[in-house]
């Protein structure tokens, strides 16, 4: 087994697998040569070449939170590091542990005109976990090192000196990575590394001190006070955000379901189901926007206590309204950062669901209240309102959304680009079986594809990935790699610009509003599948589109994109007068 000559390569891979970080997604370059070489000539990692930095940073997030354990990415040093950025802040705020490994350039090139080099030290300091600059191995070297900066070798013999910052380096990779996994968060580990970088031995003799992961200290957690709040309030709102699958026991479910004080209201990325639940918020919010007596439903809907649970919240109207209609209380509930998202918070229980959940009903009784009565029958209204609204629309975004996912097979792996793709979803309903995932940490439209292809790696069921034309377009470098699998799936609604923007407020008819914010185009995904050899098909009416999704699903030998184009100019008005239809 061959390992780089070079110490702080050698001990980086052990770290790395002494933790458990077997998934490593590397970009080309020299710089980070010793990294590459020795991570892809052990038989216990799984090496990923992916080109564009971005997209692999995006890639491994995906896989990272499939896996629900850190993947590294290794990059060369000067602007690739950079191009991490997008991902890093992503995982930042969506609590994904990915670990970015980076070459650099010892100190004493660093801002002295030399190539690809950058002041790479702390690059992401405000957003990530936790940061590591090795420092530099002096027995590799030497004599380039007593030429450039004699300082570092003075004073003490070389063994010692290299013990000293192999001791320093063992601390900083231990500290750095144990963070990664108790924190599940993204951190950045900095490698310099200095010329000849291809030299390579068999097996290493180097013993690296491993320090094991501490386990979590368990907080108490609800107090007397606190459960008779909550048995006493008659109005209990549950909002769940962004979750992965399965991380909540159904017998709870079913609890806060048949609770007749509780609402809960759960996003699309939530993941969870049941009959009683609130799955399309802003269907029942947008309708109250309307009304005359706007004021006395607000109040309410209202809740005594708010407890969330989860990742970050997509629906704006839901943040409004909790931001004017306070809860007395509010708890969150769950290992993930406490975020005051609605000004309001009182009390993180950091613990999971399924530990916090059960202490709310230690005797089984819900309490009376005509909370959920109330509410559930303005569901009820909306959901056969809708029904009734998808009769006589014509062809357009919505009616689309209404009709892919209806025929999205059972256990699939649904991912969600951003902007207008997940605020539709979030319209509808959708089988319990799929898996639900989106990047809302900072919401961008960049990177949607390439985590979806990432996540999809080492996912047993087949993936489908719903995007619009600009984060498609944005992310196509997402498709340059090899590890897309046959049964990935795209489907690419196509309305020619960022339509989200029609819906905004300031939209205007105008040359100048068409340019700088919808960005109208003309583009089709054709060529790109042609090149990266992606089965095409196209559909721009109702029956072509159901003609197609007849055999998208089918098996086949490459993957698969349908781009269906919708009207530019009526999406936003038939979206807007849904909420009028059904208010």
């Amino acid at each position: 087994m061959k390992y780089s000559t070079i110490p702080t390569a050698q001990s980086l891979i052990e770290h790395c697998k002494a933790k458990g970080l077997s998934n490593i997604v590397i970009s080309p370059g020299s710089r980070n040569a010793p990294l590459t070489i020795s991570f892809t000539e052990h038989p216990y990692f799984n090496c990923f070449s992916i080109v564009d930095e971005r997209c692999a940073a995006f890639f491994a997030l995906g896989m990272a939170r499939q896996l629900k354990e850190p993947v590294a990415v290794v990059c060369t040093s000067g602007s690739a590091l950079l191009n991490y950025y997008p991902a890093v802040a992503e995982a930042y705020y969506s609590e994904v542990p990915l670990v970015v490994i980076s070459a650099d350039r010892p100190s004493y090139k660093i801002d002295i005109g030399d190539g690809q080099t950058i002041r790479q030290d702390d690059v992401f300091k405000n957003h990530i976990g936790d940061a590591a600059n090795l420092k530099q191995d002096v027995s590799h070297a030497t004599s380039t090192i007593n030429k450039y900066d004699p300082a570092l070798l003075r004073y003490k013999d070389l063994d010692t000196l290299q013990q000293e910052v192999q001791a320093y380096n063992d601390k900083q990779l231990n500290r750095v990575i144990n963070s990664a996994i108790q924190k599940k968060l993204p951190v950045h580990i900095n490698v310099p590394l200095e010329e000849p970088l291809y030299n390579v031995q068999e097996g290493t003799g180097l013993i690296p001190h491993i320090e094991p992961v501490q386990k979590a200290k368990v907080e108490k957690v609800i107090s007397k006070d606190l459960l008779k709040q909550w048995q006493q309030a008659k109005k209990k709102m549950v909002l769940v955000g962004g979750k992965a699958p399965n991380m909540i026991e159904s017998e709870m479910l079913k609890k806060l379901a048949n609770d007749p004080s509780v609402l809960v209201f759960t996003e699309t990325t939530s993941n969870l189901h049941h009959p009683n639940f609130f799955n399309s918020i802003d269907s029942i919010l947008a309708p109250i926007e309307l009304k005359k007596d706007r004021e006395a439903y607000f109040k309410n809907l209202q809740p005594d206590i708010l407890v969330t649970m989860g990742g970050l919240i997509v629906s704006k109207k839901i943040k409004a309204f909790l931001r004017d209609y306070a809860p007395e209380h509010h708890w969150h509930v769950g290992n993930t950062r406490a975020n005051n998202t609605f000004f309001c918070l009182e009390k993180h229980f950091n613990v999971p669901p399924n530990t916090f959940l059960p202490l709310l009903y230690p005797d089984g009784k819900a309490t009376n209240s005509d909370y959920f009565s109330f509410w559930d029958k303005v569901k009820k209204n909306y959901e056969a309102k809708r029904k009734s609204y998808l009769n006589k629309i014509p062809f357009s975004d919505f009616l689309v959304f209404d009709r892919i996912l209806k025929k999205i097979p059972t256990n699939y792996q649904l991912h969600l680009a951003n902007s207008s793709t997940i605020r539709y979803t979030q319209l509808f309903d959708l089988d319990p079986s799929l898996k639900v995932f989106c990047n809302r940490g900072t919401s961008g439209i960049d990177g949607s594809t390439s985590t979806a292809i990432g996540a999809a790696v080492h996912q047993q069921s087949p993936t489908l990935l719903i995007t619009g034309d600009l984060s498609f377009f944005y992310d196509s470098n997402a498709l340059w790699n090899n590890y897309i699998r046959n049964d990935f799936r795209i489907i690419l609604i196509n309305n020619n610009g960022g339509g989200i923007f029609r819906i905004l407020p300031g939209k205007e008819d105008t040359d100048n509003f068409e340019r700088f914010f919808e960005t109208k185009h003309d583009l089709n995904a054709s060529s790109l599948c042609d090149m990266y050899n992606i089965a095409y098909s196209v559909s721009s009416d109702e029956d072509s589109l159901l003609k197609e999704l007849s055999v998208f699903y089918k098996a086949s030998t490459r993957p698969k994109l349908l781009e269906i184009q919708t009207p530019r100019l009526i999406n936003n008005k038939i979206l807007t007068d849904y909420f009028h239809f059904i208010s």
